[in-house]
């Protein structure tokens, strides 16, 4: 039996085992659901530790272990500082300081969702329903996920990607009807854990580069592409200048938290006191998961031409190539174990915040008409939850089918475009619900649509940024450019609009 056969069979071995481990989990955590407040909060103390690695899971996605090290592997240190120095930064700094805010208010109302919050916190159902609209954008980067572990998985058994994508949709969203919180922080915790083991390695795999130090591993990239060595890239249209590299990044880094499952963890916490060392873990785990990204340099040093076996690489199939070249086989079991987990941690938390949001901010307003309450109507709404799920499911198949067959460039894009238009709309609420308890309520229900129209404007007419090589057809830009009107805008309301008596 060859190496290739080895990887094939220890990959199922493992896979299965994964498997098994999750549904475990899964089993323990249903039980102790009663109500739709346990599946999307929990009913079990968990540790501020264990919240905050689950936390640093739900951040790390696809994205950042399999998808984003590609744009480094085709445009070099550029996207190095851009992935791993300043949106890193940016996106920690806010972390902290939003997330006692947010918990402060959300633990009063006892929301259950990031449209709830906005709803109470503004005494307006109609901008809850909007957010809980708007939230159908996350599942682009469901699909981005999913697409992820599908190029991982099928390159690891050597099975077809349709079927390893059915497989992955079937399992992943069949569990999540029945886990929710409480097996999800289980589950989070083991993967985060994991995941530390596989940066480690991942990290690792291209210390024989260095044998000259830095300026080694930056010669041999000036000897493929001059490009790949320089702080911008004129030949990308993501790290063209310093707009995108640093400010767009920064003002995207800053806002990027504004989402369900990455805000809304810390109500997980049951006292203050937990606050300081959730952040703590979620912080400093989050750095080194962030950190990963440079793995596109060792694999476009081990791919000079980006080809395999004669054919061109797909971007979002460079580090499972990578992986199963350069890893022997048994290091290559672990590192897939971890890529995997990297994308399931975010996609059950994706799954849960939005089918909470769908189910309690959709569906009991419209078609439950509020009533929610009593036993009866829990167990409908469990129901209601886990129908939600099915449809998203759904949905998220043929999504995911349609970037693996027609990409445009990588799936990234297409869930950048999404996902950012969100949390610019989310961003100016929160900032003004948090900090500014008298600000007008009209400054959060202006700035919100505003952010969304600025957003896809910039992205869909790839409107330039004046001055700058910027456009909007870099999602990150047209999401700064959006976030910066609507902060203008919101911010004139709040200094010539009446105060409202707003609770904080």
């Amino acid at each position: 039996m060859n190496e290739s056969s080895h990887m094939i069979v220890a990959g199922w071995v493992v896979v299965l085992c994964y498997m098994a481990t999750i549904l475990f989990f899964v089993v323990r955590g249903a039980r102790k659901n009663r109500s739709m407040a346990d599946y999307a909060l929990g009913n079990v103390s968990f540790s501020p530790v264990a919240v905050g690695l689950a936390l640093a899971a739900s951040m790390t996605s696809a994205a950042t272990f399999i998808i984003n090290p590609g744009f480094i592997a085709l445009y070099g240190v550029s996207a190095v500082i851009s992935y791993a120095v300043v949106l890193p930064i940016a996106a920690m700094v806010s972390l902290v300081v939003l997330t006692k805010g947010f918990r402060r208010h959300g633990s009063t109302v006892r929301a259950l969702t990031l449209a709830q919050w906005m709803g109470t916190r503004y005494k307006s159902p109609a901008f809850a329903l909007f957010f809980a609209v708007l939230s159908l954008l996350l599942l682009t980067f469901i699909v981005l996920i999913v697409v992820g572990l599908t190029k991982v998985v099928a390159a690891t058994l050597a099975l077809s990607e349709l079927s390893v994508l059915i497989g992955i949709v079937a399992f992943v969203f069949g569990y999540m009807m029945f886990g929710g919180a409480n097996s999800m922080v289980y589950t989070n915790t083991v993967q985060a854990l994991l995941m530390l083991v596989v940066a480690f390695i991942l990290l690792g795999s291209g210390y024989e580069h260095f044998s000259q130090g830095v300026h080694g591993v930056l010669d041999q990239l000036r000897s493929i592409d001059p490009a790949l060595a320089t702080t911008t890239n004129p030949k990308s249209f993501l790290f063209r200048d310093w707009w995108e590299i640093g400010l767009a990044q920064i003002v995207v880094g800053v806002a990027i938290v504004c989402q369900p499952h990455i805000i809304t963890k810390s109500l997980l916490l049951r006292t203050e006191s937990d606050v300081n060392r959730y952040l703590v873990v979620g912080v400093i785990t989050e750095l080194i998961f962030f950190s990963v990204v440079v793995v596109g340099l060792w694999a476009r040093l081990t791919f000079p031409d980006l080809t395999q076996g004669g054919a061109p690489m797909r971007m979002d199939g460079i580090v499972p190539a990578y992986v199963l070249h350069e890893l022997p086989v048994y290091a290559g079991i672990v590192v897939v174990m971890g890529l995997i987990s990297a994308g399931l941690s975010t996609l059950e938390g994706l799954i849960q915040a939005l089918s909470t949001t769908l189910t309690t901010d959709l569906l009991v307003p419209v078609a439950f008409r509020g009533r929610s309450e009593g036993a009866d109507a829990e167990r409908r709404l469990l129901l209601a939850n886990r129908a939600c799920i099915v449809v998203l499911a759904v949905i998220a198949a043929f999504l995911s089918w349609d970037q693996l067959q027609n990409p445009k460039l990588s799936v990234a894009i297409f869930a950048q475009n999404g996902v950012y238009a969100y949390f610019s709309a989310a961003f100016v609420p929160i900032l003004l619900g948090m900090f500014f308890p008298k600000a007008p309520r009209l400054a959060a229900l202006v700035a919100a649509p505003i952010a969304v129209a600025v957003h896809f404007s910039m992205y869909y007419g790839k409107i330039a940024v004046p001055g700058t090589l910027a456009t909007g057809e870099n999602p990150g830009v047209a999401a700064a450019v959006a976030i910066l009107v609507s902060v203008v805008v919101g911010g004139a309301i709040v200094a010539f609009g009446r105060r409202d008596d707003v609770p904080s």
